[in-house]
């Protein structure tokens, strides 16, 4: 049960992660900020996970990057672009949908 369980909840939260991601870039971030901030709202996610994620985004053109060299250590920040603004309004008006569609469920079997 716990194996398919776990690749279940894998599913989940990929999509989940990718809407996450677009959210918390409409500030200039960098990785491991982002960690952080998952972290401090409950939702840990691994570096393994999120940097390949951030390539594959920025691939699709939905975020940029740029490298802040100004400092000791440079960095590499992310910011959500135009199209990335479009799909995370698209995505968040489907998990809405979705969460209504739950809830109607959750509703008609309690009264079944």
């Amino acid at each position: 049960m716990d194996m398919e369980f776990g690749s279940f909840e894998t599913e989940l939260n990929r999509g989940f992660l990718q809407v996450l991601v677009l959210v918390a870039l409409e500030r200039k971030m960098y990785g491991y900020g982002m960690i952080k901030l998952f972290e401090q709202t409950g939702y840990a996610v691994e570096e393994s996970t999120l940097y390949p994620l951030l390539r594959r985004l920025e691939k699709n053109g939905w975020i940029k990057s740029e490298w802040d060299v100004g400092e000791d250590r440079p960095k590499k920040y992310y910011r959500i672009t135009d199209g990335g603004m479009l799909v995370r309004e698209r995505a968040l008006a489907i998990w809405a949908g979705q969460s209504e569609i739950l809830e109607k469920m959750k509703e008609a079997n309690r009264h079944a």
